[in-house]
């Protein structure tokens, strides 16, 4: 992996764990992210004018890929959002990241990508933090109480989210394999935003959408920038470097969140979850390595 690709990655990562806080602090966390991307797409929208050259025509494969890719995120963001209504930031966050366990399966499988034996130790010091995140303490005992915890809604959600994400991901890099990540950032979030806005217009939001508005509308113009930002430096990277090892990097957002949950939020076993996000920060690198 380039350095600007890992650079490009880290950044997103803690854009990423940013927005992720605003979710997190919201009251409907479905109709917040709802209102993140009517923030984000417009201020997109309205920067697109501003960029030199043409806009590139996307042909049919592009559009079902960006249609597909965005479907699978919409469907993450649903769960992330129901992950976060009962479990801690700290929990849930790193849970909802887990697509880094699938993305080289299906980069090796499906795209084949090949992946070298420190690149491997990475993605697996990645999955051991993510793993060991869940444990109020350092003990073998401990080690199955992430099972126990299956038991949960906000865990299941989690990690459904993370397994729905991996297909994401790999749309996302035959997106910008093929298209400018630009303009296939820019579909992804109208694919999203029009999938977003059928959902709300169920009964049980009606009520929802102007008091989150109401309520949040400060975090609402504070993320728009931030998710746009971390949107673009990631598919930037994942132009520039292989899927398997894009996601997995990406992952060092576990380490802002958890740092975000204990030090912020007073979100409980700090000592643990920090131990853990520390392992996937050494992943990271031994990625970059790799």
């Amino acid at each position: 992996m380039s350095n600007l690709a890992f650079i490009l990655i880290i950044t997103s990562s803690v854009m990423h764990a940013l927005w992720n806080l605003f979710v997190k602090q919201s009251r409907h966390k479905t109709v917040f992210i709802w209102w993140m991307f009517i923030s984000s797409g417009l201020l997109f929208t309205l920067t697109l004018p501003f960029i030199p050259g043409p806009i590139p025509v996307p042909d049919r494969e592009i559009l079902l890929i960006s249609a597909a890719g965005g479907g699978c995120f919409v469907l993450y963001h649903l769960l992330t959002g129901r992950a976060y209504r009962s479990g801690d930031l700290s929990l849930t966050y790193p849970l909802c990241q887990t697509s880094m366990v699938y993305v080289p399966i299906w980069g090796g499988v499906l795209i084949g990508e090949r992946l070298t034996l420190v690149g491997i130790s990475g993605i697996a010091l990645v999955v051991l933090g993510a793993y060991t995140v869940q444990m109020q303490r350092l003990s073998l005992g401990e080690l199955l109480r992430p099972f126990r915890n299956l038991k949960e809604g906000s865990v299941r959600a989690a990690l459904a989210a993370g397994f729905v994400y991996s297909f994401g991901a790999m749309l996302d890099k035959a997106g910008v394999q093929r298209y400018s990540p630009l303009y296939f950032t820019w579909l992804m979030v109208v694919v999203m935003l029009v999938l977003m806005s059928a959902n709300l217009l169920r009964t049980r939001y009606r009520n929802q959408i102007r008091a989150e508005l109401r309520e949040n509308w400060r975090l609402i113009l504070m993320s728009g920038p931030i998710m746009m930002g971390s949107f673009l430096t990631f598919r930037y990277g994942l132009k520039l470097a292989p899927m398997s090892y894009a996601v997995p990097v990406r992952q060092v957002s576990i380490l802002v969140g958890v740092l975000i949950g204990v030090l912020f939020l007073g979100e409980s076993f700090g000592r643990v979850r920090l131990a853990s996000a520390l392992l996937i920060l050494a992943g990271a690198f031994l990625i970059r390595l790799g």
